[in-house]
């Protein structure tokens, strides 16, 4: 790896102006280049974003800087994950939430949120929550009522009728007698639930094109919307500027989805050499996001905390499939995202899951990569997180020792700072 120095034209000889926090550390990593820079001074101001970046040794501030000094660690950009369930705790599975009342889950997304943050990943796209707890999330957590990460929220995500994200393990008479929120059948009922998620705080639409693991009655290979279906929902989103997301496990749905516009894939465990060479070529940008670790948390504890035998089923069935998959999509040049499924296994477990990339075909630095740059690109959000940069939020994350060659340090960072405030660790 080639160590940089800051070249002379970024070096500030004082306080940049409106600064209110600067950091330090002995180097961060350019995530857009793969090449580290030594002794920065991160200057951040009140807003939380960054102002400038000057050389430790040489850059001056005054006492009305609050200094965080990070002498002997290694900073890289807080921490991305395009797929979480917030307010799904991972001990508790299938008919076992039934136990608890409807607003238990929204308390739960608190103390889950938190977690993720101290985990260092600052930025979550939340995929989908009952009631809409993801977007009552980041509400409490932008106007100072809880503390955790930006939250990207979905609302409900999109079904058709019986698909995996209809409410499938219930029996008629527990039914209500009309659709469950976000379940569509056909094109227009499917834009209607478009306009519907957005006008109530979604920022991103989630749709499940094929069955899934965790449902009742579904089968991951299972297409369960057309394409027809899939196009109207991704153009329909991108007319309101608001990107989609697609629960895809299946070849066929995956193609569907890619084909559709869809602008992320969700999982896509049974992809297969046509679908990885259509999101090759695709002009409008795809990702990928797969969850290749979380099956090591499922099958050791899933039976324990009341997952189905369907369910675990299924999950045996895909695991190795889905991490073959990985491994030949990343080969191949598809655009690939962190995503972990976060809810499925322990939210504080989720950066375990970059040793599982590097396992799997890609390099410390892609697996980071996918985690910051590419994970901000796929969101359209490189305005504002995915590096450390001018104009981005001061959300860095510290650890000691180089993360390029060991990736494993990502696992239990030492320090996480949100906007130039460092987070105080809740346990």
């Amino acid at each position: 790896m080639i160590r940089l120095a800051i070249v002379a034209s970024t070096i500030a000889l004082a306080t940049p102006a409106h600064s209110a926090t600067v950091v330090t550390a002995d180097r961060y990593l350019d995530v857009n280049s793969g090449k580290y820079v030594e002794h920065p001074a991160i200057f951040i101001g009140d807003d939380g974003r960054i102002t400038s970046i000057g050389d430790a040794r040489t850059v001056r501030w005054g006492a009305d800087v609050r200094h965080v000094d990070l002498r002997g660690k290694t900073l890289v950009p807080g921490l991305i994950d395009i797929h979480v369930h917030l307010d799904s705790p991972a001990d508790i599975g299938g008919y076992r939430g039934l136990e608890f009342t409807d607003s238990f889950w929204a308390a739960t997304a608190v103390g889950n949120g938190r977690a993720m943050l101290d985990a260092g990943f600052t930025t979550v796209r939340n995929v989908g929550a009952s009631f809409r707890n993801d977007i009552g999330l980041k509400q409490a957590i932008d106007n100072g009522y809880a503390v955790g990460p930006r939250v990207i929220p979905a609302g409900h995500a999109l079904s058709a009728t019986g698909g995996h994200c209809d409410q499938t393990f219930l029996p008629p008479s527990m039914q209500k007698a009309e659709k469950e929120e976000g379940v569509g059948d056909g094109a227009e009922e499917l834009r209607h639930q478009v306009r519907r998620q957005r006008k109530f705080g979604a920022e991103v639409i989630k749709v499940c094109a094929t069955g899934g693991v965790f449902s009742r009655n579904t089968e991951p290979g299972q297409q369960q919307l057309s394409e027809e279906e899939l196009r109207t929902i991704a153009d329909e989103a991108h007319q309101w500027g608001v990107r989609t997301a697609a629960h895809a496990h299946g070849a066929e749905g995956i193609k569907a989805a890619i084909r559709a516009g869809i602008d992320t894939i969700e999982h896509a465990s049974l992809v297969d050499a046509e679908g990885i060479r259509l999101a090759v070529a695709r002009k409008r940008p795809v990702w990928f996001s797969m969850d290749i670790y979380n099956t090591e948390y499922t099958q050791a504890e899933g039976k324990k905390n009341g997952v189905l035998e369907e369910n675990l089923r299924k999950d045996r069935e895909i695991a190795q499939v889905q991490r073959d998959g990985f491994r030949a999509a990343h080969k191949a040049g598809v655009r690939m995202v962190f995503g972990s499924d976060a809810g499925v296994m322990p939210h504080d477990q989720v950066g375990r899951q970059f040793a599982t990339m590097v396992t799997y075909g890609m390099t410390p630095l892609e697996a980071i990569q996918a985690a910051t740059r590419n994970a901000a690109q796929a969101l359209g959000r490189e305005h504002d997180v995915g590096a450390i940069a001018v104009g981005r939020y001061g959300d860095l994350v510290a650890v000691t020792g180089d993360p390029t060659q060991n990736v494993r340090l990502l696992e239990g960072p030492d320090a996480v700072v949100k906007g130039g405030t460092v987070v105080p660790r809740s346990q």
